[in-house]
């Protein structure tokens, strides 16, 4: 589970960062500095992906900073885009139970 978990927060991370830059190429609809925010909270994701799968102390929580970083971006990129409160409902949601997964799979295995 703790392989899902990182895995969900790389994809969440390489997708942040996608999305950034093709709205960057096909003629920003933000900020800049909201894109390159994306990119880079997209970039941390992508590290603390890995410091979660070899459960690097530290490593959960750098990814909860980094998903909040994308979150808070998102709900910024909503006010622009009038995309509502349901996607950030389910972003939310989905950082939240990856983060759990990864907690509750680290937290077994120091209870061994």
């Amino acid at each position: 589970m703790l392989t899902a978990a990182a895995l969900g927060m790389f994809f969440y991370g390489i997708y942040s960062i996608g999305w950034a830059v093709a709205d960057l190429a096909r003629g920003a609809r933000l900020e800049w500095w909201a894109e390159l925010g994306l990119i880079l909270f997209g970039a941390l994701l992508v590290l603390a992906a890995a410091f979660v799968r070899v459960r690097l102390p530290g490593g959960v929580a750098f990814a909860i900073g980094a998903m909040l970083g994308l979150q808070a971006l998102a709900v910024h990129d909503a006010v622009h885009l009038g995309t509502g409160v349901a996607p950030q409902i389910v972003r939310g949601a989905t950082a939240l139970l990856l983060v759990t997964i990864a907690a509750v799979h680290n937290l077994q295995r120091r209870t061994r």
